[in-house]
């Protein structure tokens, strides 16, 4: 399996809660930067190997025109050899979205969407900086499926400032009711650096408690469930057959290639981080040079680690056969965290593999640490 994934650095604003690499859009830096992502798709040239799923990831790729995303996808299709099944995926914020854009995206291929709403609330929308309100979502929405689209994800957040625990039933139950394919549904992490950290910071809100946000993520989960969605991975959760490939591809550790600045990339054990900022992305470009900032060889230990937090992030967990090659007894290797985990019913076990129980997977991020040397 082969991934591409690529990186748009551009938004009309930046919402208060990202740390995502983007910026606001300036016209000239757009131009220069979709010439300077032709010369870096160019250096990665591979006619050979098939590209099973791709993925535009902002930043807001669908701020785009119609000819600047035709561009784009007429340089893949020059470039790589796409699998006729591939999916072929787009970040999409509502208010950047149309009925002749979204026309003109199926037409070109693009058969997934992943559309950017996080809350139905005005207020909390406005409050953490999105630039739509729900009206203006539900009118793509519809757009997007008078379109042809079959396959559309939804981006949710909870444990937001001010956000109570019936607002984000609301929420719930709202885009249940519209029938989406796909729903990935996020607790709010504050990143430093961040408008949102910054008022926090300044005391200009308190985020709701563990308990809160725990009774939250187990709803969630319990709600989707009973309306046909099953949760294959912590925060996502899909109708039967549209779990997201290109996101599987990442956690089971498989290659793709990323393009864009600050995309990161992972080929043939080498994991890479581009560099992010638009002039020193142009200025290695012009220079016939790929735009990496970091990469690393990962070690076998690295590899090791990397599976294990990957696959316990999905439902299916941990398949000990998995570690066949490397030579690895995981149940013997792990022994003492497996039993120590056993005993706390923090996972389950058979003789094929283990995962969370749901205990579990609301400390997953403690979990984790056990298995790293």
């Amino acid at each position: 399996m082969l991934g591409l994934y690529i990186h748009i650095p551009f938004c009309v604003q930046k919402c208060k809660y990202c740390d995502f690499n983007s910026y606001k859009m300036i016209q000239s830096e757009k131009n220069r930067f979709l010439s300077d992502l032709k010369k870096e798709m160019a250096l990665y040239k591979n006619k050979d190997r098939k590209i099973n799923s791709i993925f535009f990831g902002g930043g807001t790729p669908s701020i785009l025109n119609n000819q600047e995303i035709k561009m784009i996808m007429d340089e893949i299709k020059q470039n790589f050899c796409i699998d006729e099944d591939a999916e072929i995926s787009m970040e999409c914020n509502p208010g950047t979205l149309n009925e002749e854009k979204l026309k003109f995206m199926k037409s070109i291929g693009i058969n997934r969407l992943s559309i950017g709403l996080q809350a139905v609330q005005e207020n909390l929308l406005g409050y953490i900086g999105r630039i739509h309100n729900y009206n203006q979502f539900e009118k793509n929405y519809f757009e997007a499926r008078k379109a042809g689209f079959e396959n559309i994800n939804i981006d949710l957040m909870y444990n937001l400032p001010h956000q109570t625990f019936e607002d984000w039933k609301e929420t719930l139950h709202k885009i249940v009711d519209l029938n989406p394919e796909h729903i990935s549904a996020y607790s709010l992490i504050l990143e430093e650096g961040t408008k949102l950290y910054e008022m926090y910071m300044d005391k200009e809100f308190d985020l709701g408690d563990e308990d809160e946000d725990i009774k939250m993520y187990e709803y969630t989960i319990d709600y989707l469930k009973s309306n046909g969605y099953n949760q294959y991975e912590i925060s996502n959760y899909a109708k039967m057959g549209y779990e997201c490939k290109h996101n599987i591809l990442y956690w089971k550790c498989k290659n793709y290639i990323g393009l864009g600045p600050g995309a990161s990339g992972y080929i043939n054990n080498v994991r890479y981080n581009n560099v992010k900022s638009l002039q020193d992305y142009h200025e290695k470009l012009s220079g016939n040079e790929k735009p990496i900032d970091f990469f690393e060889t990962l070690t076998e230990k690295d590899k090791i680690e990397e599976k294990i937090i990957m696959g316990l992030r999905m439902n299916e967990g941990i398949i000990f056969k998995d570690f066949e090659e490397f030579n690895l007894d995981f149940t013997e290797k792990y022994k003492e965290q497996l039993k120590r985990h056993l005993e706390l019913e923090l996972i389950e076990m058979t003789q094929e593999g283990f995962k969370f129980t749901q205990k579990g997977r609301e400390i997953s991020n403690n979990i984790f640490l056990d298995y790293i040397d």
